[in-house]
């Protein structure tokens, strides 16, 4: 496997690719391309571990392999059992396949999977008269497949496990914030670790620890135990420990105060949990505290927070949107606020006008992250003493 100017593909969520192309050119990626849910750039294998241990937009990273056209299921399994395989996976290496598709011809991508693995294992057989061995139990080599009407790529994921899985969260509630969501939101509300953060509805903290990550300029995956490339046959493990040295070196001391309230004790004993599991109990503050009791107590102050929402959990009170706003408006002068919500409707009635909207997905949940921008009197008044 060659490993200089590698095409790679790096996935992210709904709503996150210009963000995520911002981040590929700050490691080093060259030739970006922003696609849907996916960036696209080139990069050598130091890139390669540079962004799956840095990257806090990347959901996964897949190395293209092999590209072709293929019409039928027959020419489909006859290109990739000529393929040669060996140059990408011993035949000790248990391997698995992921596949999307979106093709007319093959409709079915459980169905591809099996003829792919089939191509897989006749090709070891043919040669070596051996067969690898397949589970979806801790891989070592992961395949991705993917077909787009006729034209069908394989790749290898670099990554294995997902990235949003970083490693320290062990406790959640009943609607737990995707971590690579929170990175973005973060991202998007321009918090940059100046200044203090208020996380109003903390829940097991996940927005907290991003942004104390964040702050510290902490490598994403600094907790994970491992990659996929490690399994890899080019894999340069010296490299990899000089990348990881590198980052860690970058890190930086954080004197502002992030903050997490909740009213949920249980809540706020996950959120204990998981910032301990993160080392972050000395840069995290959190305490049961009601939002609507609360006040401005740090200057300045960028609040992001994920406020239920009753698909996923019931808001037992009516007015709960217009509390938010009035608190906004009567407790936090000055303050730059951003929430998330798939309650459009309920978010009228906070009362405010978001200057900002932008559309992301809460797992298969359409939402909103809405930017408020509270100041002292009227926006009028404000924006006169300006001038």
């Amino acid at each position: 496997m060659k490993t200089e100017d590698l095409q790679i593909q790096i996935k992210t969520l709904f709503g996150l690719e210009e963000a995520l192309a911002e981040e590929v050119k700050k490691l080093g990626g060259k030739n970006v391309e922003i696609k849907t849910r996916a960036v696209t750039c080139e990069g050598d294998l130091g890139f390669l571990y540079k962004i799956n241990y840095s990257s806090r937009l990347a959901m996964k990273i897949l190395v293209p392999i092999f590209e072709f056209r293929a019409f039928n299921e027959d020419k489909f399994y006859q290109k990739l059992l000529k393929f040669p395989w060996d140059e990408y996976l011993k035949l000790s290496q248990i391997f698995a396949i992921d596949a999307t598709v979106h093709s007319e011809r093959f409709r079915h991508s459980r169905f591809m999977t099996l003829k792919m693995k089939d191509a897989i294992v006749d090709f070891f057989e043919k040669k070596y008269h051996k067969r690898p061995n397949i589970s979806t139990q801790n891989p070592e080599i992961k395949l991705n497949l993917h077909i787009d009407r006729d034209l069908v790529t394989i790749s290898l994921d670099s990554s294995g496990e997902p990235l949003y899985k970083r490693g320290y969260r062990r406790e959640q509630g009943e609607a737990p914030l995707n971590e690579i969501l929170a990175a973005g939101m973060l991202h998007l509300a321009g918090w940059d670790g100046k200044g203090n953060f208020l996380d109003p509805m903390c829940g097991s903290g996940t927005l907290l620890i991003e942004a104390a990550m964040m702050a510290m300029e902490l490598p994403a995956q600094i907790f994970r135990k491992g990659f996929a490339f490690q399994n890899w046959r080019n894999y340069d493990a010296e490299l990899f420990k000089k990348i990881k040295e590198f980052r860690i070196a970058r890190i930086k001391e954080f004197s502002g105060k992030i903050i997490g309230y909740d009213i949920d004790p249980k809540m706020l004993s996950h959120a204990k949990k998981n910032i301990e599991n993160a080392e972050m109990e000395d840069v995290i503050e959190v305490r049961k505290q009601n939002f609507f009791e609360s006040k401005k107590e740090v200057f300045p102050l960028l609040i992001v927070f994920n406020p239920p929402y009753d698909e996923r959990i019931s808001i037992k009170q009516d007015d709960f949107y217009k509390k938010i706003g009035d608190t906004f408006k009567n407790k936090y002068p000055n303050t730059l606020a951003w929430l998330i919500s798939s309650d459009l409707e309920a978010v009228k009635k906070i009362g405010l006008r978001p200057s900002r909207k932008i559309k992301l997905f809460n797992g298969k949940l359409e939402t909103r992250f809405l930017q408020y921008e509270m100041y002292e009197g009227t926006k009028k008044a404000h924006r006169s003493a300006e001038q």
